[in-house]
């Protein structure tokens, strides 16, 4: 699908504003960038792509890269077109095209509406009462196996591992018990839950439930009540 390439320099500029309005971090916007060059500045409103092939571009870890793609298409940054074993097909939208920033004058500090950036900065491990919400938002039980935990024998774990994503938001915390926590080590949350599938500990409902609940905690849609 071909198009007329976008003014690159004018397009960096309102990415810059873009980023700083939804909090991007900087694997973030690698992604992005790497993306946009690879279809808006070759004239193409679509890309169809495998996360193996952006890593490689990107200089990054296959998961560190999957999350930021879910990330930038959770916040209408990218809209997904196609999703298959084979790959992503997105459309990479210009940072005027995102919803509910679109509006936003491009040196307004105004924030993206229906968005707390304050809350979606806050460190969730520096501040006891903020850490008591996570199990909260899982209601008592482990986000991973769902067996009931108390106050001994929950931890909180990194959706991604901290090695890879410096990140101790809402969006990248669960509540789990000890035995997820020490068998799911530094693999990501999605691998953990698939794991309990395959050894019989999670039904294929629990597991669909359990993957549903992650991409909306990672997009910032289950929120710890704080």
């Amino acid at each position: 699908m071909k198009n007329k390439p976008p003014n690159a320099g004018h397009v960096w500029k309102q990415f810059e504003d873009l980023a700083l309005r939804l909090r991007l971090s900087t694997t973030d916007r690698v992604v992005y960038s790497h993306l946009f060059r690879h279809s808006r500045l070759e004239g193409k409103l679509q890309l169809r792509f495998s996360i193996p092939w952006l890593a490689r571009g990107v200089g990054l870890c296959g998961n560190s890269v999957r999350w930021a793609v879910r990330r930038l298409i959770a916040l209408g940054v990218l809209r997904l077109v196609e999703r298959s074993k084979a790959g992503h097909v997105v459309e990479v939208r210009l940072p005027e095209q995102v919803p509910n920033v679109a509006a936003t004058p491009d040196h307004a500090p105004a924030l993206c509406p229906n968005r707390d950036d304050s809350f979606v900065e806050l460190d969730f491990l520096k501040h006891p009462a903020l850490r008591r919400a996570i199990p909260l938002r899982e209601r008592g039980r482990c986000f991973y196996c769902q067996s009931p935990l108390t106050v001994s024998t929950r931890c909180i774990d990194h959706a991604v591992p901290l090695a890879e994503l410096q990140d101790n938001s809402s969006r990248n915390l669960v509540s789990c018990c000890r035995k997820c926590n020490s068998q799911k080590s530094d693999l990501p949350a999605q691998s953990h839950l698939r794991r309990l599938y395959d050894d019989g500990r999670l039904t294929a409902p629990q597991l669909t439930a359990r993957l549903r609940a992650l991409n909306a905690i990672v997009a910032g849609k289950l929120r710890p009540p704080v």
